[in-house]
């Protein structure tokens, strides 16, 4: 009996490392980057220098280019960007840098705005061009409302370049970005997208297969890699305005501007989902404007940067999760709402209290406006934000400055060098709490930086289910009788 449980014990040994490393499983995807905090670097890196180059110009030289944002400052500055449309690629920052698009590709001109036959669609419409296989710079020859009729797939190396025409997308399905990769969406307004499929439709020019019902998202992008989205408007869908889950990872969206809609943006398929361990996004420049409730975004699992975004307003929260997500948030604004019951910025959703104290949640540099508040977590911060800490919480005016541009850019603003978006701008409310440039880095109680303590030690699962084993293995030892009888137990 002795050697068959000093077996038993060694392959039970042999099985509990496995086990343990699943419990701090990071599944490694494609184009995940192995350091993310040197990613948060560069994106600080890149504003620092906008911004820096911005001040030593003069008055006249500010108005008529440079905001001080990294990404309009690489090819607004440029008066012949009509004819270099594809340096707008060497542009993205954050964890979409490198996003190629459509870049080295011919020029694809959309001439056509009708959607008729989605499984066999016509030269000259958006949906022909994007189901192709080779890298296409998609532009368009005029203004033009694309009303599908039902979703539109993507192939991967894709740009699609709204500057110069105002382009909507709306109607059914709307923009999905299924097992894709090097797929940039810029200047389209994207809204009121409904539900649709059980039907046929092509996702490349040798392929067409049949669809089940979408969730009438704005942008789905799903298992799919090296997505930027920069300079978009989006409001008004069925489900999410821009939803990325199963496994996708490498995303920036940029620039863009969010209004009127319940659950904006969704992270992340299922708290129970591993791979979505290994989604990166950066959320940077946005304006999140009015009649937003929720998800701003909502995430599950992943590293989440949350950098210079405007948080005008919503009614239940702004950024929420579970499944332990790491969320750096740096330099946004958020500005609470009128409810008092409604001033978090923060949410962990279906979660309870002892669950997520460990979590990485951090607010560095945000200004917190009308009794707006984060709920920061994780003990030990300094040694996985050290190097991507140190930001200065910026002034209210830069914040505007940065996502004075987000939404789409209209024709009429291209050509008079007008630096006014869609939407409302935020109303100026008077800081209220906002961490300011003389601060310790003190935030709600919660120190970050060298001066953070160590983290406590947490029981795991692994843990346990080891210490239980190894009193399991020593009572058989001591009762060699016990081991057939527990056994025939577990067998029955």
């Amino acid at each position: 009996m002795l050697p068959f449980t000093c077996i038993l014990f060694v392959c039970i040994l042999g099985f509990v490392p496995s086990f343990t490393g699943a419990a701090a499983f990071n599944l490694s995807l494609p184009h995940q980057h192995s350091d993310p905090e040197s990613v948060v670097q560069d994106v600080q890196r890149s504003l620092n220098v906008s911004l820096s180059r911005r001040q030593v110009l003069s008055v006249t030289q500010k108005d008529k280019c440079l905001t001080g944002n990294p990404i309009d400052d690489c090819w607004r500055c440029d008066p012949n960007w009509y004819n270099n449309r594809q340096h707008l690629a060497d542009c993205s920052i954050g964890f979409a840098r490198g996003t190629l698009g459509g870049k080295g590709g011919r020029i694809y001109t959309v001439t056509d705005s009708s959607d008729h036959d989605p499984a066999n669609p016509k030269p000259g419409t958006l949906r022909h061009a994007v189901i192709q296989n080779e890298p296409l710079w998609i532009i368009f020859s005029t203004n033009m409302v694309i009303k599908l009729k039902h979703e539109l797939m993507f192939n991967s190396y894709k740009t699609v370049d709204g500057r110069g025409a105002n382009v909507q997308i709306t109607g059914n399905g709307c923009i999905t970005l299924q097992y894709v990769s090097h797929v940039i969406i810029h200047n389209i307004h994207v809204h009121h997208c409904k539900p649709s499929g059980n039907t046929n439709i092509a996702a490349s020019p040798t392929h067409v297969g049949w669809r089940g019902r979408s969730d009438g998202d704005g942008i789905s992008i799903f298992g799919s890699q090296k997505i930027w989205i920069d300079h978009c408007s989006l409001s008004y869908c069925t489900d999410g305005l821009v939803d990325a889950i199963m496994g996708s990872t490498g995303i920036t969206i940029s620039n863009s501007y969010f209004s009127h809609h319940d659950e904006v943006m969704l992270l992340g398929h299922d708290d129970r989902y591993l791979p979505d361990s290994g989604m990166q996004v950066t959320i940077a420049f946005n304006n999140f404007g009015p009649a937003l409730v929720q998800r701003m975004p909502r995430c599950r699992r992943g590293y989440i940067h949350v950098v210079n975004n405007d948080f005008t307003a919503w009614e239940m929260y702004a950024i929420g999760g579970s499944g332990n997500p790491t969320i750096n948030s740096q330099g946004n604004r958020y500005t609470a709402p009128g409810d008092p019951n409604a001033k978090e910025v923060t949410k962990r959703v279906e979660t309870d209290g002892k669950d997520w104290t460990d979590w990485n949640w951090r607010t560095d540099g945000d200004i917190m406006v009308n009794g707006a508040y984060f709920v920061p977590s994780g003990a030990g911060l300094s040694a996985q934000y050290s190097k991507a800490s140190s930001v200065e919480p910026k002034s209210a005016a830069i914040i505007e400055q940065l996502t004075s541009n987000a939404g789409v850019f209209g024709e009429a603003r291209e050509e008079t060098g007008s630096y006014t978006y869609p939407g409302s701008s935020s109303s100026g409310t008077t800081n209220s709490g906002s961490a300011r440039s003389g601060d310790d880095g003190d935030y709600f109680g919660m120190i970050f930086g060298s001066g953070a303590p160590p983290p406590p030690p947490s029981t795991s699962m692994a843990s346990i289910f080891l210490s239980l084993i190894i009193i399991l293995i020593l009572y058989c030892i001591t009762n060699q009788g016990a081991l057939p009888s527990l056994l025939s137990l577990l067998l029955l």
